[in-house]
Order: C-alpha cells, then sequence, then structure tokens
C-alpha cells in the first residue's frame, strides 16, 4: 500500500473538532449538547452583508484579482485608518480566511526548519500552519496564574537562535482572551529590532475589547514598519465565519510581493464572500457596541459560575470570547469525550476543548480546557452546572 507522508502523519488533530464525532453520537442519542468548543458566535451576521449578495447584478461569477478586489481593499485600509493604523489597499491581500493569511506569513519569511517564537497556550492551529510550512514552533509559556500575561522579554529573549524568524501573538487572544497592553507590544517591538525578527500579530479578535480597554496593534507602533506583519479576518468580526475572508497586512513591500506569488498561485478568494464582507465594512458601530455589551455580560455570567466550583481555576479575559479554565482532574481529553459518551444532566451534555491541544509543549494543560462563550446567557448556566455535576462523579 502507498504511504502517507511524514508530514500528513505529524499533522495534528485538531482540539476543537476531533471530538465531533462524538457529540454527533449523542446528539442522535437525544442528547442536547451545548457547545461550548468552538468560536462560532451565535450573533447574527449584519443584515447589509447579507443582502449585498442576495442583490448582486452579477451575470457571470469570475475569478477576481489574486490579492482581492481593489475596492474591497481600498474599503479595508479606510476601517484601518479609523483604528489609527495608517496604510494603502497595497499593503493588503485578501485571503481565504485568516488561515491563509497566516500559511502565506509563514511560507513568505521562513524557510524549511526556521523557528518561530509564540507564547503558549495559542490558537491550536497554529500547531498545524507551522507542520503544513516545514517550521518549528518554539514556545514561551505564559501562567493561568499571571493570567496569560506576556511572558518577560528576558524569556523570550533566551530562546532567540540564528533559526529564528519570527515571534507571533495573538491580540486579544485565543484560547485566553488576553488583551495585550501598549507597553507589552512596544517590548515585543523593540525586541524584533534589535534581532532582525518579524513580529507577526494575529488581530482578528480586534472589535472585543472590554472594560474600557483598547486594542494596540503592532502597525500602529513606529519603527518596525518593516517587521510587522498583521494577519485579519472578517470571520469574528462580523460573525461571518462561514465567508472564508481574511487578510495579511504589512508595510514591509518585500513581504507582500511575495505573499502575493501565493496567493496568484491559489488564483483568488471567493467573490460572493469579499462582496459580502465589502459591505460588512458599512456596519454601523452600534452593532459592535450591543455584541460587547452581550459578550461582557456572557464573560461575567461564565466567570462568576466558574467560581463557584471547588478546585476550578480561570483566566479573566479582558478580550475575544474565550477564557482557560482549570479542572481539578488530570486528563481533560479523557473527561472531554466522557462527558459525551457516558454523561448528562436532564438529557444535556457539554461539548469542551481539552486545552492540551493549544500548547506544543508536551503535557501541558493536560487539566485545562477552553470554553468560547458563544451561547446564550441561560445556556452557559447550564452548560457550567452540567461540568459541575460531571465534576463530582468523574474518576481519572
Amino acid at each position: 500500500m502507498p504511504k502517507i507522508s511524514k508530514k500528513g502523519q505529524s499533522m495534528p488533530q485538531s482540539p476543537i473538532r476531533k471530538l465531533v464525532p462524538y457529540a454527533e453520537k449523542a446528539y442522535k442519542q437525544g442528547k442536547t449538547v451545548y457547545y461550548l468548543n468552538i468560536g462560532q458566535p451565535d450573533i447574527k451576521t449584519p443584515q447589509i452583508a447579507m443582502d449585498a449578495v442576495r442583490v448582486h447584478s452579477l451575470d457571470i461569477l469570475a475569478y477576481t484579482r489574486s490579492e482581492g478586489s481593489e475596492d474591497y481593499r481600498k474599503k479595508i485600509a479606510d476601517y484601518y485608518k479609523k483604528k489609527d493604523i495608517n496604510l494603502t489597499h497595497d499593503d493588503i491581500i485578501v485571503t481565504t480566511g485568516g488561515s491563509e493569511a497566516l500559511l502565506f506569513a509563514f511560507g513568505s519569511i521562513m524557510d524549511t526548519d526556521d523557528e518561530i517564537i509564540i507564547p503558549e497556550p495559542f490558537y491550536a492551529n497554529y500547531n498545524g500552519f507551522s507542520t503544513a510550512s516545514n517550521v518549528h514552533i518554539v514556545p514561551v509559556i505564559s501562567k493561568i496564574e499571571d493570567n496569560f500575561a506576556l511572558p518577560p522579554i528576558s524569556e523570550f529573549e533566551k530562546l532567540i537562535t540564528p533559526k529564528t524568524k519570527a515571534i507571533l501573538i495573538c491580540n486579544p487572544g485565543n484560547p485566553t482572551g488576553y488583551l495585550y497592553s501598549k507597553e507589552e507590544i512596544k517590548q515585543l517591538a523593540s525586541l524584533v529590532k534589535k534581532h532582525d525578527l518579524f513580529l507577526i500579530a494575529d488581530e482578528v479578535y480586534r472589535e472585543f475589547c472590554y472594560e474600557g480597554h483598547t486594542h494596540c496593534s503592532i502597525m500602529q507602533e513606529a519603527g518596525i514598519e518593516e517587521h510587522a506583519v498583521m494577519i485579519d479576518s472578517v470571520s469574528k468580526r462580523y460573525s461571518m465565519c462561514g465567508a472564508r475572508i481574511g487578510c495579511i497586512v504589512s508595510k514591509n513591500k518585500q513581504v507582500i510581493q511575495t505573499a502575493l506569488k501565493f496567493a496568484q498561485a491559489r488564483l483568488s478568494p471567493p467573490t460572493f464572500a469579499q462582496i459580502a464582507s465589502e459591505a460588512a465594512l458599512d456596519t454601523p458601530q452600534s452593532y459592535f457596541d450591543e455584541v460587547i455589551e452581550e459578550y461582557v455580560e456572557r464573560r461575567d455570567i461564565l466567570m462568576a459560575e466558574l467560581q463557584k466550583i471547588d478546585g476550578v481555576k480561570v483566566a479573566k479575559p479582558n478580550g475575544a470570547f474565550y477564557c482557560i479554565v482549570e479542572l481539578p482532574i488530570k486528563n481533560s481529553d479523557d473527561f472531554a469525550q466522557w462527558l459525551l459518551e457516558h454523561f448528562e444532566v436532564n438529557g444535556e451534555t457539554v461539548m469542551v476543548a481539552p486545552a492540551a491541544g493549544f500548547y506544543s509543549t508536551p503535557n501541558v494543560g493536560l487539566n485545562q480546557i477552553r470554553i468560547a462563550y458563544v451561547l446564550k446567557k441561560e445556556s452557559l448556566i447550564k452548560a457550567v452546572n452540567i461540568i459541575k455535576q460531571a465534576l463530582k462523579v468523574y474518576k481519572d
């Protein structure tokens, strides 16, 4: 029998999606499953985006430019200007989701066996992107006791080798919800300048900052124009995960020219999705105000309910809509599967994401889960109660 590639064999499973068969089986058995495992918002997509596709006047569903339509990129640049990020449409390449933007970034700045330093826990698919790109993640561990703040810069500096090409952060963070401060961004900016590295920032949750906190983009930092690469997406901002539209942004012309070659190889981003995404940029601020208010309420209820459970530790997020929860168990993979297969409260159970998959360091995060608070408040209360009852009877 022909053999699968070593790369294929080493591609990690998604900790977010690998339990789907067990959830489907539970559903077929008549159970209600509360999905806390995946960041699929239940907030309605802006009507203006949906209407733009419905009323289109296209006769041919044709390719667009490989870098995305010029009108859309100009409108994105205008959006960034409102966020105090000054650039032009030529600094932007539209991608098929933030995922493709990250793959383009990896491919443009790193060669086989190069290294990228990432604070962990991090978005699980960074593991997959690095494997697909033949590069190595070098983790620097942030701790739940510190609310997953940026580790000391000295810890980053210890890890830099001749193979190090970049540092990658997610701001606000998935899976932690941590929002980096201006001072932390400045520390990273100083570090990449000192060692001539790239700084990649996944900023897809920019809009979701709470309690008066503001988002600090790497694109606002003077002096690192040639080092900064920003990743963005419409998925979470406009509750448009299925559109699969993102972008890679940089003032480094070589990065953009190189990423464009990758974009040309896949021809173009999807046409209808760009139409919807361009229209979404006209979404009024009131939409975001309401969404943020809703997420703050959900976060606060989730935190309050989790803190009622003995032995549970949780880091308070100031952005995005995720949190890492430490449970009084040994193996959250086993616990998550057991919840779906063997536990219910009044015919209801919960699907969570085991957190070990958000680390690259072996045997770290084994007793943690990630919760996405993208459900209604009543459902969150029920879901946490199920976890509370489950912990009373679960045996490692």
